[in-house]
């Protein structure tokens, strides 16, 4: 896909990757570019930077997800692309195992990492095909193909966006819906910043700290080869073949990955309370 003269609408477009995607899709001649996020003040300096629309949305809720696409429509024009592009992550602390997230935090991350891929496309796919075609990307995680040690809920809601958007791919390719996910290591994003992302970014970030417009570069790149997995850091694509070939030496090289920047005595692995 060639972005110019394309309508765009962006889920969590105030920050991070999705700021700078809107940034760099309106340099690409995008006729117009809506940016949807929980802070409508962040959304609105995004897109009057971009000579777009804002708007406020919680992604974690269908209706609004579904009105926002509604909006779009009605004062932008028919959408082209769709960049469910809002994530969250909590880790694995204070306990620090593979259980220790709330339920609360369980739920939350589904609905936002996952369902709002399942409502977004709900809300376009429709329209889209009705269209003739449209395109859909979905901002998943490298965690989605391989792991991210230090976030278990985080890790696997990624692996489920990563397979909603293989669904989406097989089930729509020849209605001409496109499809790619985005699959980045670490970017320089708030997502991962505090005391308790500390150890899961430094793993994050062996392969380099990637800014977000490095990212929109790949993604303007990947989207014109329309290609399936857009991956802005190279070795990902090696770690992911080596899993797929010995699944058992990638578990065993995770291990060892896991130990090296989780070795701070004051983390209590395993030493939640008994229920």
């Amino acid at each position: 896909m060639k972005l110019k003269d394309k309508i765009v609408l962006i889920t969590g477009g105030a920050h991070g990757i999705g700021r700078a995607m809107a940034e760099r899709f309106r340099e690409e001649g995008a006729k117009a570019v809506a940016v949807a996020d929980l802070d409508l003040v962040g959304a609105r300096t995004v897109a009057e930077s971009v000579g777009g629309l804002a708007l406020e949305v919680d992604v974690s809720n269908e209706e609004e997800l579904r009105a926002a696409v509604e909006r779009t429509e009605t004062e932008l024009g028919p959408i082209d692309l769709f960049c469910s592009n809002a994530g969250v992550a909590f880790s694995d602390a204070p306990g620090w195992t593979a259980t220790s997230q709330t339920n609360e935090q369980w739920e939350r991350i589904w609905k936002i990492n996952l369902m709002s891929h399942v409502w977004g496309a709900r809300a376009v796919l429709p329209r889209m095909i009705r269209r003739g075609g449209g395109y859909l990307l979905q901002t998943v995680s490298a965690a989605g193909l391989l792991n991210q040690v230090g976030d278990a809920a985080y890790s696997v809601s990624k692996h489920a966006s990563l397979a909603f958007a293989e669904a989406l791919a097989i089930t729509h390719g020849e209605q001409g819906i496109r499809v790619s996910a985005l699959c980045p290591e670490a970017v320089l994003t708030r997502m991962f910043q505090g005391e308790e992302h500390a150890a899961p970014a430094a793993a994050a970030s062996m392969d380099g700290v990637l800014t977000p417009e490095d990212v929109a570069e790949c993604v303007v790149q990947g989207l014109a080869e329309e290609k399936f997995l857009i991956l802005p850091h190279p070795p990902v694509q090696t770690y992911f073949e080596r899993k797929a070939a010995d699944y058992d030496r990638w578990l065993v090289g995770m291990r060892r990955l896991r130990a090296k920047f989780f070795s701070d005595q004051n983390m209590s692995f395993g030493n939640e309370p008994l229920p």
